[in-house]
């Protein structure tokens, strides 16, 4: 079985200090660096993707101004594109073989909406698919909004689906384990 791990939306702007921080977004990104390795020699991935929100001008996901955020369907400013803030954190320190990039115009929650930062008409499906990829372990931020929506469009694409728990870090408790409770019952399995 050939196996990617996608790294998803590891950036400045979703760890502390960030515009829309994740409580242990800077730990997550030293775990997943622990877990591939600055030089990728263990040969644990076949592959290793990342996503990054990349927001042009992704329309109402931004709150107004004068309204504020719901956190729902409105979020403060982040990951606007070519920022520093939706750079990769800087201790994520791993070689990646592609980065897709999502939410360039509308709001965007899985990696399986971007395209590749060298073709955009590449999907990240169809990439995995042209390198026989039929298993991926998913890490990153946050467990509850785009890991949990990037696990799920991956076991719907047919790919054997893992979400690495120790990797990843959750926006609020409730939140997060109505996302693992959904994933579990998708049949993606929670390591």
């Amino acid at each position: 079985m050939s196996r990617a791990l996608i790294v998803v939306d590891v950036q400045n702007d979703f760890c502390e200090g960030g515009s829309l921080a994740v409580d242990g977004g800077g730990a997550v990104a030293r775990s997943i660096t622990d877990l591939v390795g600055t030089d990728r020699g263990a040969a644990r991935y076949d592959v290793v993707v990342a996503t990054k929100d990349w927001h042009v001008d992704p329309g109402p996901h931004f709150a107004a101004a004068d309204v504020g955020p719901d956190f729902v369907d409105t979020w403060p400013v982040h990951c606007v594109a070519d920022s520093d803030g939706a750079a990769f954190h800087p201790d994520l320190a791993i070689a990646v073989d592609e980065v897709f990039l999502k939410g360039r115009h509308t709001a965007s929650y899985t990696g399986f909406d971007g395209g590749a930062s060298g073709d955009e008409s590449v999907s990240l499906g169809d990439w995995l698919r042209a390198r026989d990829i039929d298993a991926v372990d998913v890490v990153g931020l946050a467990t509850d909004h785009c890991v949990r929506a990037t696990a799920l469009d991956a076991a719907a694409a047919g790919f054997d689906t893992a979400v690495l728990l120790d990797h990843c870090a959750g926006v609020a408790p409730n939140t997060t384990e109505a996302a693992l409770e959904e994933l579990t019952a998708a049949g993606i399995s929670l390591r």
